[in-house]
């Protein structure tokens, strides 16, 4: 089984058991709202992710394929997130940035599935975006491999 095979087999798994051990950082954010008011808000998919830590399956988001110059924002509070000269194509069916925005995202260990993963979060709302992996392109070496369903783009 190669690299992207796993990568598919691993995530086809985790989305069936999304959200199940994990949990929202216990931290304040600027976008604070109830459950109900969140659910009103996000379609049932971005709510899976970005309320109950969900993941979107593999090679599902047309932002994996998004290619024109522009900025990813969350799709909860509509926080810029990444700019698009930092996209790349990782070959996991997701989209996939070697660099946020300043600020734009939180971190927190996500101990969830048996695995020590670094989350990723919106520093606006907390909203569960994905997971960030030592794994990337340069400059920084690493791959914020994100749920394109919890997030929007807007073209430059």
């Amino acid at each position: 089984m190669n690299r992207r095979q796993t990568l598919f087999a691993g995530a086809s798994l985790a989305s069936l058991f999304a959200g199940l051990s994990a949990s929202k950082p216990a931290l304040a954010f600027a976008v604070e709202k109830s459950d109900e008011e969140w659910r009103r808000q996000l379609d049932p998919a971005a709510y899976n992710v970005l309320r109950q830590h969900g993941t979107e399956r593999a090679g599902t988001s047309p932002l994996d394929h998004e290619k024109r110059a522009g900025t990813f924002s969350c799709a909860g509070c509509d926080q810029k997130l990444f700019a698009s000269q930092t996209k790349f194509d990782s070959g996991t069916g997701w989209p996939s940035f070697y660099q946020p925005l300043p600020g734009a995202v939180g971190e927190s260990t996500d101990r969830a599935f048996g695995m020590t993963r670094t989350e990723v979060h919106c520093s606006r709302c907390g909203g569960h975006l994905g997971h960030v992996f030592n794994d990337g392109p340069r400059p920084t070496g690493l791959r914020y491999c994100m749920n394109g369903v919890a997030m929007t783009f807007q073209p430059a």
